[in-house]
């Protein structure tokens, strides 16, 4: 369609034709331009959701953590002792097991009050700044 209409103008000639020929060119050239900054912009926007959301799953990372930390595998440990104790022991009568003695029960306590405490201390931190 413009072939043809360029190609009638430039037959019929004169500066009114050579001037409606430039004015479309220029609009074709800026719809160009429009569709590839539109399109340059959609790809910056991908680019940054898509950093956004590494972002936020490294944070939830670095504020949950691993499960092979060291306190986690304290905790572990302690959890299984205390399972078996009340879920296998005292629940299903089907074993006994020796009370802990000694440093092993304060080492025990401090797991699982260290581990809990931490949860808590963590928890209250983000709330208070969460207010801020």
């Amino acid at each position: 369609m413009f072939a043809f209409a360029s190609l009638l103008f430039q037959f019929l000639g004169g500066p009114v034709a050579k001037a409606m020929i430039q004015a479309y060119q220029a609009h074709l050239t800026a719809t160009t331009t429009d569709k590839q900054t539109a399109a340059t912009l959609a790809a910056q926007q991908i680019a940054a959701e898509t950093a956004d959301a590494q972002a936020i799953t490294q944070l939830k990372i670095a504020q949950i953590g691993h499960p092979w930390e060291v306190e986690k595998l304290f905790a572990y440990v302690t959890l299984l002792y205390y399972a078996k104790l009340l879920l296998w022991d005292k629940m299903l009568g089907l074993g006994t097991t020796d009370p802990l003695t000694g440093w092993v029960l304060w080492a025990a306590n401090l797991v699982i009050g260290f581990y809990f405490t931490k949860r808590t201390a963590e928890n209250v931190t983000t709330i208070i700044k969460a207010f801020r």
